[in-house]
């Protein structure tokens, strides 16, 4: 990898980042555990798109570690990690099946398999299946914020085309 794409990633990574702990300052208006926004989704949504998928990957891992950290929650970095990793294992197959104009149905499809994620480690550290119950709420705020975060992104693609640019 060229010092070029090696910055590329590290400044989606960045902006990803920021953009989390910017969301963090948010107050959540859900009372339920899990549910928020994910807005830094939007850079996975482009970078799934825009980059081979071990770049993608490279930039949810490191976005996912460096979040735990910087908030403080470590608890959450197995949770973002499995939602991250359904996430890109839905996200990068779609993709050939999903043209860019509609990448807000992939990254509904993209949420869901993140939420699906967080279900599967929370059954597997709570040891029971009762946490099953939070599903449907995490489905439905999954598909909200994954159309909101696929949406915004195919507004960012757009306008950068227009423009006639990529986004780093």
């Amino acid at each position: 990898m060229d010092a070029k794409k090696l910055t590329q990633l590290a400044m989606l990574t960045g902006v990803a980042l920021i953009i989390f702990v910017v969301e963090l300052q948010i107050p959540n208006p859900f009372p339920i555990p899990g549910v928020k926004l994910g807005l830094a989704n939007i850079i996975t949504v482009y970078a799934v798109y825009h980059y081979r998928a071990k770049e993608a990957a490279m930039i949810v891992f490191a976005r996912v570690v460096l979040a735990a950290f910087f908030s403080g929650n470590m608890m959450a970095l197995m949770y973002s990690m499995a939602g991250g990793i359904f996430c890109l294992a839905g996200m990068i197959p779609l993709k050939r099946i999903i043209d860019e104009k509609m990448i807000w149905v992939s990254s509904v499809f993209g949420a869901v398999l993140h939420n699906i994620g967080q279900i599967s480690v929370a059954v597997l550290l709570t040891k029971t299946w009762g946490v099953i119950a939070y599903f449907p709420f995490l489905l439905l705020s999954g598909c909200l914020a994954g159309a909101f975060t696929g949406i915004s992104a195919q507004l960012i693609i757009k306008r950068l085309k227009n423009k006639g640019g990529r986004l780093l």
